[in-house]
């Protein structure tokens, strides 16, 4: 069978198998009567906790869990066998460890690519996003996310691009496309004084009939009757740790799961229904730098979105989520030792990131003044021995290219000293090659088979939501 006539046979006899044997596979969990009036998800929304290895997740619960007496969203949907689940190969066309912008496209196009490209095939061939499929069949469509909204994830749900570089392209293209709600960072593709060809694209978009805003307040405010261009911070949003420690952040910036709450509100009244992609683009930048508090609490903020998914998709009865993550990313994990729980507990008292506490660092700095930085951020006083190690990278710092650490700042050296005080180890600072964790959840789950290439899922969608992949 043809994968492009995928909802002529496939969906029919999926559907069909189920009904006649509801024991067998993962039909077993299903409500029969559900699947008959609801075989066809009007909605779906897919929600990306971007380079999120399997123990990030496992860490996020188990933080939750001691600190709360609850533990995650996602894993207690797997507790109360609320979803389906599989495995999915992430391997992208040139490489067993993807990057974001490949494993984004697999999922957007049906077809794997090179790493670093967008929806353009390994011949040069370009290929139409899955959210350009669903606005042609008459769905809203939109992306929130906390890096900037022409990152990669996003932009391989919407565009086709050579290079996942081009983000100031990429606003143009989305410019063009006039999808209904796109919010997250991403200031510096869009301001006159930051664009290398100064155009405001902020007031382009306006003329566009878009209602631009950038503050949490102007979001919740924005007319529903108008796309909504959403962009809050120069590039990436701040960490979620960092964001709650700073009351100028919380008011003016929103978190993930507003963002995702706000778009379903934008989006939930649409007679032919939507399509929302959600990342949690910062889990990923978090993993690169080693940075167990933006890992942890920016993972938590996922969840948080997850579970606003999650609520609107029991109301809606129509609509299918679904939870996963497009890589690993330096598998972290708590190691263990004699003081493993007390270690992994301090991180509840954390105040700061990581990379708050590097960025404030530099050659005029002194040995006291970084042990007072980390104590206050992190509640540990390092050795004299230790701050001196992590000031020494400091003398000849210069800014060069590089996506997640231009400055080369001590990542790796402060998350070594912290392993002692949080139980925390790190392999790597980049992508893995792990099979990622993949749960869906409401109308269309069915069709999901316990592993998948991550390609199967663009199809799962379109059949799911029966729309024919004639485009």
């Amino acid at each position: 069978m043809e994968r492009r006539k995928f909802l002529r046979n496939g969906s029919l006899f999926t559907l069909g198998a189920s009904l006649l044997n509801p024991f067998e596979g993962t039909a077993k969990s299903l409500d029969l009567d559900s699947i008959k009036k609801n075989s066809k998800a009007k909605n779906i929304i897919v929600i990306v906790s971007d380079g999120m290895s399997i123990g990030t997740l496992n860490m996020a619960d188990i933080y939750l869990n001691r600190k709360t007496g609850k533990g995650s969203n996602w894993i207690q949907l797997y507790k109360d066998n609320r979803v389906t689940r599989a495995l999915m190969d992430m391997a992208s066309a040139s490489s067993i460890v993807t990057d974001s912008a490949a494993a984004s496209s697999s999922w957007g196009s049906g077809f794997r690519v090179n790493n670093g490209a967008l929806n353009v095939g390994v011949n040069g061939e370009e290929y139409l996003p899955i959210w350009q499929k669903f606005k042609k069949a008459g769905k809203m469509a939109g992306c929130v996310t906390t890096v900037p909204i022409t990152h990669a994830t996003p932009a391989g749900f919407c565009i086709a691009s050579k290079s996942r570089n081009s983000q100031e392209s990429i606003a143009e293209m989305y410019l063009d496309l006039k999808f209904d709600i796109m919010m997250g960072g991403g200031n510096n593709y869009f301001a006159a004084e930051s664009r290398k060809d100064k155009r405001n694209m902020y007031q382009e978009f306006s003329k566009k009939g878009f209602h631009v805003v950038k503050t949490k307040s102007e979001m919740l405010a924005a007319d529903n009757s108008k796309p909504i261009l959403g962009v809050f911070y120069d590039d990436g949003l701040p960490y979620s740790k960092d964001r709650e420690s700073s009351k100028e952040l919380t008011e003016k910036i929103p978190t993930l799961a507003e963002m995702t709450q706000r778009a379903i509100d934008k989006m939930k009244n649409h007679p032919k229904g939507f399509v929302l992609q959600v990342e949690a683009g910062k889990v990923d930048w978090a993993a690169h730098g080693n940075d167990i508090a933006g890992l942890l609490y920016d993972q938590v903020a996922h969840d948080e979105a997850v579970k606003v998914a999650i609520d609107f998709a029991e109301k809606d009865k129509n609509t299918l989520v679904i939870i996963t993550t497009d890589h690993g990313n330096a598998n972290p994990g708590i190691i263990y030792g004699k003081e493993t729980n007390v270690n992994f507990d301090s991180i509840q008292k954390y105040k700061q990131t990581n990379d708050w506490i590097l960025n404030g660092i530099g050659k005029e700095t002194s040995v006291a003044q970084v042990i007072e930085r980390v104590e206050y951020a992190n509640n540990y006083v390092l050795k004299d021995e230790e701050a001196k190690d992590i000031l020494s990278f400091y003398s000849n710092i210069k800014m060069e290219d590089g996506l997640y650490n231009p400055k080369h700042l001590p990542f790796k050296k402060l998350a070594e000293i912290q392993k002692q005080y949080n139980s925390v180890g790190w392999i790597s600072m980049d992508h893995s090659a792990d099979y990622t964790e993949l749960a869906m959840f409401g109308t269309g789950s069915h069709l999901l088979k316990p592993f998948i290439k991550n390609t199967d899922l663009h199809y799962l969608m379109l059949e799911a939501a029966e729309v024919e992949n004639k485009f």
